[in-house]
């Protein structure tokens, strides 16, 4: 595999995604320690588990940079003789009858480049040939097709001949999966009329009647559509005998596939790790939402315990402290430990630097209320010293303004410290997901940098607002 520089973007996106990756598996490691201890009565362990496999399976994918290219189609339209003469050689089975690929099947394609191509990152790429989509029942089938388009990097929908509803009903699904797209034109030697043009103007005018000209641009261009035959029909030749006698042969002709590969490799080229990338930090931010289940059933009531405890100490800290200047110093470690208390619980133990940062991010996330909190704290603190000097001289207006002034801090600190440890909680719960390493903050930083040669740049802006995150 090629060297790429350490400060090649899609590199770095890789880098991140593994440790996002790493990251959700240790989590997922403490979770099932914890179970061991105290089993949830609500929650089966069975999905967690898989989720658990599904991301040390894609964890060993980005490790060994292999993408996988998915490839869809109607029964009888030759999506297994593309793979077949993608790889060179009859891999999948084909025939006549319908119905001949029945479960999903995977191949290893390692392409071969001439000496003068630029440098591909990658040796191997995977393709898998499911079932044909009316090879199975309707929600199996769709249930199936999503569950394999969103493990792929690169999708290939295979046509052949005219167009149908229901094979564009077919694309506009997989397009949920919010996947770069080649649509494969099969079997163009029967249909020497058709033209990559006239393909996508027939795509648009199903899309207008659905009022989708807009969703079917964003993912598929004219540019990506591919004209092959994968195996054509054999031909009738004529041959001249040396003794003049003419006899007539049938002849199969070489499959005509060298424009998909290059259209597969030039698009995987161009962003086959910043797919990789996205399609791994994907996977975790789904896996961690559901773990956010499992954590809130094993330990709410511990870390609400933990947070109220906090919120003790620290009032009563605040209230029979003196000084001004130490009641905020004092109130904010506790506040830290607090956090890093929660983290540990949790099954994140975070570094004294890191629960600074999450103190600082729930501060400034929560608008003005806790800031205006600790400036009521501070001038409290400081009403409070002047009202111990006072007391000092034992004068029970002293006395008494010392006392009410503290009570009255100790209840904002307590507040805030409640707030900061509910806050932190949630944060926790769902994975920490957008801390550095976090799924969410590498997806916006991934999609904010996106080459705007990509496909997936046409579609950031939606899979932004699929995600809820901010318009970019």
């Amino acid at each position: 595999m090629p060297a790429f520089e350490k400060s090649d973007p899609q590199t770095l996106y890789l880098h991140r995604a593994r440790a996002s990756v790493r990251q959700a598996l240790n989590r997922y490691t403490h979770f099932f320690r914890a179970v061991k201890q105290r089993p949830p009565t609500g929650q089966p362990l069975t999905p967690f588990k898989a989720d658990a496999e599904r991301l040390a399976v894609t964890l060993k994918q980005l490790e060994t940079q292999i993408p996988r290219v998915a490839v869809f189609g109607l029964v009888s339209r030759g999506k297994s003789a593309v793979l077949n003469a993608i790889v060179g050689h009859k891999t999948l089975p084909t025939g006549p009858l319908n119905g001949v690929t029945l479960t999903p099947q995977a191949i290893v394609w390692q392409p071969t480049l001439p000496p003068e191509a630029s440098p591909f990152p990658f040796s191997q790429i995977e393709l898998i040939d499911p079932p044909g989509l009316h090879e199975v029942d309707g929600q199996c089938r769709s249930d199936m097709a999503q569950a394999i388009a969103q493990q792929a990097d690169l999708i290939l929908f295979v046509v052949a001949g005219d167009i149908t509803r229901t094979e564009y009903q077919a694309l506009c699904e997989l397009r949920q999966a919010q996947k770069p797209l080649l649509l494969v034109f099969n079997k163009v030697d029967l249909y020497p009329e058709q033209s990559r043009q006239a393909i996508y103007q027939s795509l648009l005018q199903f899309a207008a009647h659905s009022r989708g000209e807009t969703a079917l641009s964003q993912l598929l261009s004219a540019n990506e559509i591919v004209l092959v035959a994968a195996e054509p029909a054999p031909l009738q030749v004529r041959v001249e005998q040396p003794d003049g006698h003419i006899t007539y042969e049938w002849e199969t002709p070489l499959p005509q596939i060298d424009r998909l590969k290059a259209k597969i490799l030039e698009v995987l080229g161009r962003e086959g790790r910043t797919l990789m990338a996205l399609n791994a930090l994907v996977q975790v931010r789904e896996a961690e939402a559901r773990l956010a289940t499992g954590l809130l059933e094993l330990h709410g009531q511990e870390a609400e315990a933990l947070i109220w405890r906090f919120v003790r100490y620290k009032a009563i800290a605040i209230a029979l402290n003196p000084i001004a200047i130490l009641d905020l110093m004092g109130g904010t470690v506790a506040d830290l430990a607090m956090i890093r208390a929660l983290s540990e619980l949790y099954g994140l133990p975070i570094t004294g630097h890191e629960a600074n940062k999450l103190w600082k991010t729930i501060l400034l996330s929560s608008g003005s209320l806790l800031l205006t909190e600790i400036g009521s704290g501070v001038v409290l603190g400081l009403g409070k010293s002047a009202a111990a000097a006072v007391a000092g001289a034992d004068t029970a207006s002293g006395i008494t303004a010392y006392a009410g002034t503290a009570i009255a801090q100790a209840s904002l600190a307590g507040f805030g410290a409640y707030a900061i440890g509910r806050a932190a909680q949630v944060y926790l719960e769902q994975g920490c997901s957008w801390g550095p390493q976090g799924a969410n903050t590498v997806i916006q930083d991934v999609l904010r940098q996106l080459d705007t040669t990509t496909i997936l740049y046409r579609i950031r802006q939606e899979l932004s607002d699929q995600m809820g995150f901010p318009t970019l």
